[in-house]
């Protein structure tokens, strides 16, 4: 893979030391049997594997409750691996990430069960030319049981010397305060926060990586990131499809705790956050700390609920039969947040999430304040926006002069659409850089205690309205399935000074599969 150099012909980089993991290391992946391991990791493991990113010989071990026999594991291991019949290459590489997948089936709350894993793991790591032995355990598991398996891997399978031990978690991170500070504190008293990765794959996400060199390599769009500049942000996530049969578990959290505490509210922090001393981990995670501080707790009359209903020959959410009869669980929220400080004071931060909604998007549109009126009567404001998935593009919307005798200002667009430009490049998932990012051992991009804590403040207020009593609990209001959302969306964010163009102005380029 070729990396750009500059002019000197030195790489440039962001990177800063770390303790990276390049031989004699076991992924251990607790969950292996569920849908996660499947889907995500395992997928993300073989692509890394692949173009020798993984440790040079590394083992990767699969833990889970289902018993299964080792061909069954490795049927299981590679199913989601996107590799053509007619790629012998590829083929060869599935061939060579099965030789070091292994399994290990045992209870999760059952210490004598890790102990049987730890002597799988001995097994391995007998054949080891040093006594180095180095250990990665991804939890690709529920949160009911983090507390139990972080507990019993680090009295049975914790390395105490001659190696590195590191634990990956994933979201979510409790449902509110009191229970992310509970699960928190008990994984705090196995784990050490330097061992502990939280992660939250948007911050793997090509363009949200991209936001702070966006951000703070140029001077041009530096100078007008500021309340003087900037009338509203606007952070949408949507999603064409319902819950589709997992309504039972969705209803449990919500389209808040789902999407905008997490993944929205992470985006957001790095949009916000001041310019960091380095791009050392913990200069980073300090600033996007710092900004979290700034917003107060989520006002209810700051907020917009919705359910989708039937439509478009599409089922509703209440026809979801493991959702709960009259169940007023939102599957759209917006919410608008606003950060107290010198920069951003008085500038509306609108997070927007909803599920069977008209498109599949996840985008930043920063709509700039109106230019000075006189010479221009109503003329578009600029927008800056920033897709992050499908199909990663940033564009600028400008006004220029329409071609021809008249003098007429007309919408255009300055536009990096990642497919025309860097087209040869293969851009990695989020899983596969947040993985190669705990191997080097850089907290980077992956949630801090203080900053889950701080997260939870600013939406458990709200969440706890949303959850309340029954007969007290508000009311979604509903839309049609495949829609733009509730109808009063418009009006919603209007009132936060949102400015839709009244010449209908669209990005040209739709048809992003087409490029």
């Amino acid at each position: 893979m070729t990396r750009p150099r500059s002019a000197s012909g030195t790489i440039p980089s962001m990177e800063t030391s770390h303790d990276e993991l390049k031989d004699n290391t076991i992924i251990i992946v607790a969950g292996a049997s569920g849908d996660l391991a499947k889907k995500k990791t395992m997928p993300a493991l073989f692509r890394l594997f692949r173009q020798n990113f993984l440790p040079r010989d590394v083992h990767i071990v699969g833990y889970a409750r289902s018993k299964m026999e080792h061909d069954d594991f490795l049927k299981r291991a590679t199913s989601n691996l996107k590799v053509e019949d007619d790629d012998q290459e590829g083929q060869a590489a599935v061939g060579r990430f099965k030789d070091v997948l292994s399994y290990v089936a045992g209870d999760y709350e059952d210490g004598a069960a890790f102990d049987k894993l730890e002597e799988h793991l001995q097994e391995i790591e007998s054949k080891y030319q040093s006594k180095e032995a180095n250990r990665i355990f991804y939890l690709a598991l529920p949160p009911t049981v983090f507390i139990p398996v972080a507990k019993n891997l680090k009295e049975h399978n914790y390395v105490a010397k001659n190696g590195v031990c590191r634990i990956i978690i994933e979201k979510p991170f409790g449902k509110d305060l009191d229970s992310a500070r509970e699960l928190l504190g008990s994984i705090k008293q196995h784990w050490a926060e330097d061992e502990t990765f939280r992660i939250d794959h948007y911050l793997g996400k090509e363009m949200v990586k991209n936001m702070l060199v966006l951000r703070f390599a140029n001077v041009a769009l530096g100078a007008a990131w500021d309340k003087n500049s900037i009338s509203n942000v606007q952070i949408t996530f949507k999603e064409p499809f319902g819950t589709e049969g997992r309504g039972g578990y969705f209803d449990d959290f919500g389209i808040i705790r789902d999407v905008l505490q997490n993944h929205l509210l992470q985006v957001l922090s790095v949009i916000a956050m001041e310019r960091p001393v380095s791009f050392a981990a913990e200069d980073i995670r300090d600033e996007k700390v710092k900004v979290l501080r700034c917003i107060q707790p989520i006002a209810r009359e700051d907020t917009l609920l919705g359910q989708y209903v039937s439509a478009n020959g599409k089922p509703g959410y209440l026809d979801d039969d493991t959702v709960p009869h009259n169940s007023v669980c939102p599957t759209f929220a917006a919410t608008t947040l606003f950060v107290h400080n010198p920069r951003w004071e008085g500038v509306p931060f609108i997070l927007k999430a909803g599920k069977a909604l008209n498109e599949a998007k996840v985008e930043v549109r920063i709509q700039f304040k109106d230019v000075t009126q006189g010479i221009f009567k109503d003329i578009s404001r600029n927008e800056l926006v920033m897709r992050i998935q499908p199909s990663e593009a940033v564009y600028l919307k400008l006004n220029a002069k329409t071609p021809g005798l008249y003098t007429r200002a007309l919408p255009i667009e300055m536009d990096l659409t990642y497919k025309r430009r860097f087209a040869e490049t293969n851009i990695p998932e989020a899983y596969e850089a947040l993985i190669l990012d705990c191997l080097k051992g850089d907290h980077s991009n992956f949630v801090r205690h203080d900053e889950l804590d701080i997260a939870w403040k600013i939406f458990t207020p709200i969440l706890h309205w949303i959850d309340g009593q029954a007969g007290a609990r508000p009311k979604p209001v509903p839309y049609p399935y495949g829609s733009r959302g509730p109808k009063e969306l418009n009006p919603f964010i209007e009132k936060y000074g949102y400015r839709r163009s009244t010449d209908m102005y669209t990005w040209p380029v739709t048809n992003m599969a087409a490029l």
